[in-house]
C-alpha cells in the first residue's frame, strides 16, 4: 500500500482579511512562491506521489490553474471541494474515495515546514498504529490544540485552544491515518463553533491506544495570520529552495503542454 497525501486548502482565511477578500489564502505569497507549494513539497518529501487537494472559499479555479495536474511537482493531483468551514476532520472525510485502502498523510495548506518527516512517515506505515500526529514545541500553545502528557511523556489527550495549556506541545497540522478514520469521522459531533474538530479525532485514537507521534525538530510556521505570513516570508527568504515554476522556466510553466496525438477532434 502506498502512502497518499492530502492538502487541506479550504476555509475562508478570515484571519488574513483583507488579503483574502479577493483571493484564496493558499495563493498568497510566502516569500517567492504561493503558500500551497510548501505543503505539497512536504508530502512529496514524505514519499507521496498521489495527492488530493481539498479546496474551498474564494478563487478555487485559480488553485487549479496554478497546480494543474501536479506533473510540474512530480505529483499526480486530484481535487475535492469542501462546502463551508466545517472543520479539519470534515475535510479529511472528503478523502474517503481517494484513499481507498491506502494510508494517508494530511498537511494543512497554511503549514510551512523545513525539515524531513520521511522517517516518521515510514515508521507509521510499518507500524500497526491507526493514526499519527506531528508535534512541535511552541511559545504560545494556547493558540492551538495542545497535547497533554503523562509523567512518562506519553500523550494522553488533546485540548483545543485551552486557556491554561497543559504543555507547550501542539499538533502542527501534519497527520497520518489509516482508512478506519472515515468510519470514526461519522461518529463525531460538531463542536460549539460548529466544526468537526481534529482534536476529537486524535483523542478517539488515543483512547484506543492506536496513535503514535513524533516531535518535529525542524522549523514550522503557521502562515495563517498577517503576522505569521510576514514571519514565514522572512524565514523563507533566509532558507530559499527551488520552486517548481522557476526550475522549469516561466515559458514552460505558463504553457499548456498537450500532446496533439492524444486529442480527438
Amino acid at each position: 500500500m502506498a502512502l497518499k497525501g492530502v492538502v487541506l486548502a479550504g476555509g475562508s482565511g478570515s484571519r488574513l482579511f483583507p488579503l483574502t477578500l479577493v483571493t484564496n489564502k493558499h495563493l498568497l505569497p510566502v516569500y517567492d512562491r504561493p503558500m500551497i507549494y510548501y505543503p505539497l513539497a512536504a508530502l512529496k518529501e514524505m514519499g507521496c506521489r498521489e495527492v488530493m487537494v481539498v479546496v474551498g472559499g474564494r478563487s478555487v479555479g485559480d488553485i487549479l490553474e496554478l497546480l494543474h495536474d501536479g506533473s510540474e511537482f512530480g505529483l499526480d493531483l486530484t481535487y475535492r471541494y469542501q462546502r463551508g468551514a466545517l472543520g479539519i476532520a470534515h475535510a479529511i472525510g472528503l478523502a474517503r474515495d481517494f484513499a481507498g485502502d491506502d494510508p494517508i498523510a494530511i498537511v494543512l495548506g497554511d503549514n510551512v515546514l523545513y525539515g524531513s518527516l520521511a522517517e516518521f512517515a515510514v515508521q507509521f506505515e510499518q507500524s500497526k498504529a491507526e493514526a499519527g500526529a506531528v508535534l512541535k514545541q511552541v511559545p504560545d500553545p494556547e493558540r492551538f490544540g495542545v497535547a497533554e502528557l503523562d509523567a512518562d511523556g506519553r500523550v494522553i489527550g488533546f485540548e483545543e485552544k485551552p486557556e491554561q495549556p497543559k504543555s507547550d506541545l501542539i499538533p502542527v497540522g501534519v497527520y497520518f491515518f489509516r482508512p478506519s478514520v472515515f468510519e470514526v469521522i461519522h461518529t463525531l459531533k460538531p463542536s460549539a463553533r460548529g466544526e468537526f474538530e481534529i482534536t476529537d479525532l486524535l483523542n478517539h485514537y488515543l483512547r484506543q491506544g492506536s496513535l503514535v507521534h513524533t516531535v518535529f525538530e525542524g522549523e514550522w510556521m503557521d502562515a495563517g495570520t498577517i503576522e505569521a505570513l510576514l514571519e514565514s516570508s522572512a524565514f523563507a527568504a533566509l532558507h530559499p529552495g527551488e520552486s517548481p515554476a522557476t526550475a522549469r522556466g516561466v515559458e514552460d510553466t505558463e504553457a499548456e503542454r498537450v500532446d496533439p496525438a492524444g486529442v480527438r477532434p
